[in-house]
């Protein structure tokens, strides 16, 4: 009598046990009611960038090398990232004469506009030897001749910020000043109204900047 009750008692608690285990699922790792750590969360993905905007990896062209670079970042174009266009042009050994028609059209404070966003063909200082010197100096200096000044260097703007391959797949685009600028060719080959690109790409706090051997003339 005594071991039918003991096998009894044993049926039932192995019945107890199946029915416990059943309510409780086949896991045996704790809840998050336990205390139990959520999983990690993956890292947000990096914001993208913005239309036109270049890195100093993107840059290409043969007067490339002769814009300062970052010593402690090889290939990076030092005094020209951080800074507005206006501002990064005078950083730009390149750049001098177009730096002082920028002032005397007094456009940099334009240029400098940190909500805007341009591309922009700055033609390097051999460009404007293409200009008779006389024809040049009044342009700088002359009151008179300031609107065609203006007129000339904002030809070379455009209000919009892209990239080499933006203007190669654009074809033509429109400009500050009004007029249309052509462009052909694509990559080392790109040319701008016909003139050929020194260094392109070159990325500054609100412009991509695109510096040109020749001195671009809008139509009269």
């Amino acid at each position: 009598m005594t071991a039918l009750r003991r096998s009894a008692f044993g049926a039932g608690a192995a019945v107890l046990t199946f029915a416990l285990a059943a309510c409780g699922g086949q896991s045996d790792q704790p809840s998050a009611d336990q205390g139990q750590a959520p999983p990690p969360l993956a890292p947000a993905p990096a914001p993208p960038m913005q239309q036109g905007m270049t890195t100093a990896s993107d840059v290409f062209g043969p007067g490339c090398a002769q814009v300062p670079t970052d010593p402690a970042n090889p290939g990076s174009v030092q005094g020209m990232i951080d800074d507005p266009v206006g501002t990064a042009a005078s950083n730009n050994p390149l750049l001098t004469k177009l730096t002082a028609a920028v002032k005397s059209a007094g456009l940099v404070d334009t240029l400098n506009k940190s909500d805007a966003q341009y591309t922009v063909f700055a033609p390097a200082d051999p460009a404007f030897d293409a200009i008779p010197p006389e024809q040049l100096q009044a342009m700088l200096t002359d009151p008179a001749q300031k609107e065609a000044l203006t007129s000339t260097l904002t030809y070379h703007v455009v209000p919009q910020r892209m990239t080499a391959d933006d203007l190669a797949r654009a074809g033509s685009v429109d400009t500050v000043q009004g007029g249309q600028v052509k462009i052909e060719g694509s990559g080392d080959q790109l040319k701008v109204n016909g003139a050929g690109v020194l260094c392109g790409n070159v990325p500054t706090a609100n412009a991509t900047v695109f510096v040109v051997d020749q001195v671009l003339m809008p139509a009269k």
